[in-house]
């Protein structure tokens, strides 16, 4: 066995591109999805890439990726504007143009990457990281997935889907019902049907996006550095004891602190600036029933968290998400529907203006971007569960929280720029409650 130092980014060929489209077209009556507001606001990007590792243990003889494509054509079916393309910023040509289905062989065993996580290695085993397929697909394509073969036959299986279509949990119902039929052909009839039905509950409005007078945001890639670490949950409540909060709130303040920390030494003027954490909330069950079990779409908001530069301390932090996420569940989370979601929309939206104006952009902003709670080890295709499930956070001053496999820790994707991460990897606190980038293999014996 090689190395962990062995498994990096050049050992990842693709193989293969491949469209899949239904197994039966959709019904003319079908062909345009609309969008919900919700959804108009989010630019044609991704939702940040899930990826799924499956030891070698249990796979069987036949082709795993030809099995792969059956499936994802069957589920297609149902989950028909996957295989669409997107026509504006709120509609979905529901053509059966297909999803994109790239294979790519990765040369070193799986065990190597569980050992030591690159984050550059990762980024490969996504689809849009391959720049045949972003010249294609991106801005336009609603689905991508990338099935990763490891030398000693385990599998990583990247999802991407469109965020103007889906939210965490949306993927989730997705790539669960895809895991189903999967593993059981006939499930197929058994499939709760996903409901496309935001527009209904909240129609898209032409001009909303274009006058809510906020200056433009461009996500920055160029010169940062992202590093995983993990978090001892033992620690957590220990925290938790003393000053409150849930689990991602305390990993979410102890992350920014050391991040403003970190800003301030490495660039002095910050130390003055307003801090202002997006703490994305969903409010499905606010919805009460309107909102399905089964719903797509996007039914979460931004909740933007602000805090003083004085505001420093932990327990300041912790306090500022509990007071801003509970004032948004009591007054505005069950109301995203009709016209009176677009008047709550449009509110939240001016605060979000004056705080600019009022700040005179003097703000330092991070996203914190939570899959936690959610049942990703669940996803079964038929060769028992993942083994690891990881995702990547790729823009500046954003991080992205996942649970550990045995449920003892949380997952911390954090990406900054790279003068900030030196100073950041290294802060004593941060490093009290968490682990830079150890194993992500739990003792799993297998021909990894």
């Amino acid at each position: 066995m090689g190395s962990p130092a062995t498994c990096t980014q050049s050992l990842v060929n693709i193989t293969s591109r491949k469209i899949i489209r239904p197994s039966s077209p959709t019904p003319h009556h079908q062909r345009t999805l609309n969008l919900s507001l919700l959804d108009q606001i989010f630019p044609p990007t991704l939702y940040p890439a899930i990826i799924y590792f499956y030891s070698s243990d249990h796979f069987p003889s036949n082709d795993v990726s030809e099995s792969l494509q059956t499936s994802l054509s069957k589920a297609l079916v149902q989950f028909y504007p996957l295989a669409g393309r997107l026509n504006g910023p709120a509609s979905v040509d529901c053509n059966d143009e297909g999803a994109y289905f790239l294979e790519a062989q990765v040369n070193c065993q799986l065990l190597d990457l569980l050992k030591l996580p690159e984050h550059s290695l990762l980024n490969n085993l996504i689809p849009e990281f391959d720049p045949q397929t972003a010249h294609s697909a991106l801005g336009s394509a609603v689905l991508l997935v990338q099935m990763s073969r490891f030398n000693c036959g385990g599998i990583a299986l990247a999802v991407s889907l469109s965020h103007k279509i889906a939210d965490g949990t949306s993927y989730q119902i997705f790539v669960r019902a895809w895991a189903d039929i999967h593993r059981d052909h006939e499930y197929e009839s058994q499939l709760m049907v996903p409901r496309f039905n935001g527009a209904s509950l909240l129609p898209a409005k032409d001009s909303f996006v274009n006058n809510l007078g906020l200056p433009k945001w461009l996500p920055e890639y160029q010169g940062l550095t992202t590093r995983r670490f993990v978090f001892d949950v033992t620690k957590i409540a220990n925290l938790k004891a003393k000053i409150g909060g849930t689990n991602v709130q305390l990993v979410s303040a102890i992350i920014l602190k050391s991040a403003r920390a970190a800003s301030y030494q490495s660039k002095p003027e910050t130390s003055s600036s307003t801090a202002v954490l997006s703490q994305m909330v969903s409010f499905r069950r606010s919805m009460g029933s309107v909102v399905v079990e089964n719903a797509m779409g996007n039914w979460f908001w931004p909740v933007q968290v602000v805090f003083k530069p004085n505001e420093m301390e932990l327990h300041e932090l912790v306090a500022n998400m509990r007071r801003d996420i509970t004032v948004f569940y009591n007054e505005k989370a069950g109301k995203f529907k009709g016209e009176e979601g677009f008047l709550v929309m449009s509110e939240l939206f001016r605060e979000r203006g004056e705080l600019y104006r009022n700040t005179k952009g003097c703000i330092s902003t991070y996203k914190a971007t939570s899959l936690c709670k959610l049942p990703v080890y669940e996803v079964d295709f038929g060769w028992g569960k993942p083994i690891w499930v990881t995702g990547q956070s790729n823009q500046k001053n954003v991080f992205a929280l996942f649970d550990t496999k045995r449920g003892d820790g949380i997952e911390a994707w954090v990406t900054l720029d790279e003068e900030e991460m030196a100073i950041f990897e290294t802060d004593e606190e941060l490093l009290s409650f968490a682990s830079l980038n150890p194993s992500a293999s739990v003792n799993h014996h297998s021909r990894m």
